[in-house]
C-alpha cells in the first residue's frame, strides 16, 4: 500500500473513533437528562437532599426543646401567680389587723387615766372633801395632757390672736370701736392640732370693728 493511501486510511479511522467517542459522550448526557426528568437525581442532588433532611431534623428538635421550655415557663408563671395572690391576701389580712389594733397603745394609756379618775372619785366620796376630788382630777388631767403631748397633740393658742378660719370656728361676733381687726376674745371650746394638722378647730367669739352701716345707725341714735 502506498504511503498516501495509508495516511488517508489512518485519517478516516481516526475520524471514526472520534465520532464514536462523541456519540458515547452525547448518549451519557442524554441519560443524565433522562434520569433528572424521571426523578433519578445525580449524586450531588442526593447529597443536598440528605443535608436538607438533617437541617429539618435539627429544626424539629430545636422546636421541641423550645416547646418544653415554654411549658416549663408557663407552669412556673402559674405558681408565681398563686404565690402572689396568697401574698396579697396575707398583706390585706395584716393591714386589717393593724387597722383594728393601731390604737391599742393609746387605749391602754386611756385606761390608766380611767383608773385614776375612778380612784379620785372614790377618795372624794369617802373623805367628803371637794378639795381632794379636785386635786385628784387635776393630777389626772395633767397626766392626760402629757399623754396627748407625747402623741403630738397640743391645744391651739387662740385668745387675743387674729381670727384664722383654718383653726377657728366663730360662733359669735361683737363690734367694738377700738378693735384693730377680727380678733378672738373668748374661747368657747379648745381646739387641737396633731403634728401640725388641725384635728379640731377652736370654737371662739370674736370682736370686729363696727360696719359703716352700724356706725351710721349709732350716729343717728346719738
Amino acid at each position: 500500500m502506498q504511503q498516501p493511501e495509508l495516511c488517508g486510511h489512518l485519517q478516516r479511522l481516526n475520524q471514526s473513533v472520534t465520532f464514536e467517542r462523541v456519540k458515547h459522550i452525547s448518549l451519557f448526557s442524554q441519560v443524565q437528562i433522562y434520569d433528572a426528568l424521571n426523578g433519578d437525581a445525580p449524586m450531588g442532588e442526593e447529597k443536598q437532599e440528605k443535608t436538607d433532611v438533617t437541617q429539618i431534623e435539627k429544626l424539629e428538635y430545636a422546636l421541641e426543646e423550645e416547646r418544653k421550655r415554654s411549658e416549663e415557663c408557663f407552669i412556673r408563671l402559674k405558681y408565681m401567680q398563686a404565690d402572689l395572690e396568697n401574698l396579697r391576701k396575707r398583706f390585706d389580712r395584716e393591714i386589717n389587723e393593724a387597722k383594728e389594733h393601731c390604737n391599742e397603745r393609746l387605749i391602754i394609756q386611756l385606761l390608766e387615766i380611767v383608773d385614776e379618775l375612778e380612784m379620785a372619785v372614790k377618795i372624794g366620796r369617802s373623805s367628803n372633801s371637794a378639795d381632794t376630788l379636785t386635786q385628784g382630777v387635776e393630777m389626772t388631767l395633767q397626766k392626760l395632757n402629757k399623754m396627748l403631748k407625747n402623741e403630738g397633740v397640743s391645744p391651739i393658742d387662740c385668745l387675743g390672736k387674729p381670727f384664722d378660719p383654718s383653726k377657728h370656728d366663730a360662733v359669735a361676733k361683737t363690734e367694738k370701736d377700738d378693735a384693730k381687726e377680727c380678733t378672738v376674745v373668748e374661747e368657747v371650746r379648745k381646739g387641737y392640732v396633731m403634728k401640725e394638722k388641725v384635728i379640731r378647730p377652736s370654737i371662739v367669739k370674736v370682736v370686729v370693728k363696727p360696719s359703716s352701716k352700724s356706725q351710721k345707725e349709732m350716729n343717728l341714735n346719738e
